[in-house]
């Protein structure tokens, strides 16, 4: 879970002042004191380390940094306000950090007990948080269930709205940090078995020598996982194999080129040293090691053997691992169906042998995915654009070796 500790009552109150101009209207919108207003600004400087707005006998006006931090603040409460407009008629919502926090944990455990041993809080205190929240909003937001505790779908929205904007706020403080040169950033990507071992690699090391103090988190798993934690804001971009058509619609897409499967041995299998093997006899009379099953590697190859009269392979193990499929092939009389470029290297180097068939089928397209309207931190931006380099890169090497 994203955690950000400042508190959003104080994020608004910076926000009408930067929207207002004035620390007298300000107080009016947000009804507090003026007094309480110039309280709040100073404590929001002293949080983040540094000054946001220039005081003269004019008045009080935002500098660059305070400018910087509305945008996001302006974002994430948008996300938020959205979600209480569509459950609730009592206006902006003025829960308080931890609350929300509280219902993502819950949203995350479907159990309360769990949720509160994950925030390091008592059961009765999220017990507590949760009907605090409810009452403020005028909606069951969760269910007690024999299994459990169950969101309602208010209760879900809202969770939703409150992950991504808590998201919104941490990309706040990365571009205070990024502005101040102060601070250590992360940037956290879903990473699918091609980028892990064809992209990834060169990316970070290129993106290391610029930005030393950032660290970056590659996250496995299956593609629905990574989906989720991208929507979720737990995770920046996708890096790997695109969907089509695109899964969900609050997900874009960017497509930057082409890649295709390729079968494989061991480079001491007896077909590694058949000129012409037989492919109806490749498919049909050899065990496999196979992508995992509903990822778009798997599905363009089950059509690639239909089409060649085999509907049911003989399957060994199914798998997104390339060292795994590599280690296999090496022991035993195997083949292997996986991403010609995730296993370039390999063959270069002799470990793999590449079987002369063409699977012109099964190009597919590699690319990043992002959410919708996500606007990436300068730093974020400077690791995505190390990859469309490298991508366009390759694109031309393989295009030069082509003519």
């Amino acid at each position: 879970m994203i955690k950000f500790e400042h508190n959003l009552r104080h994020l608004r109150v910076l926000l009408s002042v930067v929207d207002t101009g004035s620390v007298t209207k300000a107080s009016i919108a947000c009804n507090v004191s003026q007094p309480a207003v110039t309280q709040t600004l100073q404590k929001l400087e002293r949080q983040f380390g540094t000054t946001l707005f220039e005081r003269t006998n004019q008045g009080v006006f935002p500098n660059m940094l305070a400018q910087l931090l509305a945008e996001r603040v302006r974002r994430a409460f948008q996300l938020l306000d959205s979600a209480v407009e569509q459950i609730s008629s009592r206006g902006p919502l003025t829960a308080t950090t931890a609350k929300l926090r509280a219902l993502i944990a819950l949203a995350d455990s479907e159990n309360l007990s769990i949720a509160a041993r994950s925030l390091g809080i008592a059961q009765p205190t999220i017990h507590r948080a949760m009907t605090e929240l409810e009452s403020e909003v005028g909606r069951e937001l969760f269910r007690r269930t024999q299994y459990g505790s169950t969101l309602t779908r208010a209760g879900q929205l809202l969770a939703n709205a409150a992950q991504l904007a808590f998201a919104e706020l941490a990309q706040a403080e990365m571009e205070l940090s990024e502005s101040i040169g102060r601070g250590q950033f992360s940037i956290t990507l879903g990473g699918m078995p091609l980028s892990r071992s064809y992209i990834l690699p060169k990316a970070i090391a290129i993106f290391h020598e610029h930005h030393p103090n950032v660290r970056i988190r590659v996250v496995e798993g299956p593609y629905e996982t990574l989906l989720s934690g991208l929507r979720r804001g737990t995770i920046d971009f996708l890096l790997g194999a695109l969907r089509n058509p695109p899964p969900i619609d609050d997900i874009v897409q960017e497509h930057l080129f082409h890649d295709e499967l390729v079968i494989v041995s061991g480079p001491d299998h007896p077909l590694a040293k058949t000129a012409a093997p037989d492919l109806q006899s490749v498919l049909r009379d050899y065990t496999w090691i196979l992508p995992l099953p509903d990822t778009p590697a798997r599905r363009h190859f089950n059509a690639f053997a239909a089409l060649h009269g085999v509907a049911e392979l003989q399957c060994l193990v199914e798998t997104g691992s390339m060292v795994l499929m590599r280690e296999l092939l090496d022991n035993g009389p195997y083949l292997g169906c996986i991403s010609r470029l995730q296993v370039e290297e390999e063959i270069a180097k002799g470990l793999l042998h590449p079987l002369p068939f063409q699977l012109a089928q099964s190009r597919r397209p590699i690319g990043i995915t992002t959410r919708d309207r996500w606007k990436p931190t300068r730093t974020q931006a400077a690791l995505l654009d190390i990859i469309r380099e490298i991508f366009s890169s390759s694109r031309d090497l393989r295009e030069a070796r082509r003519a």
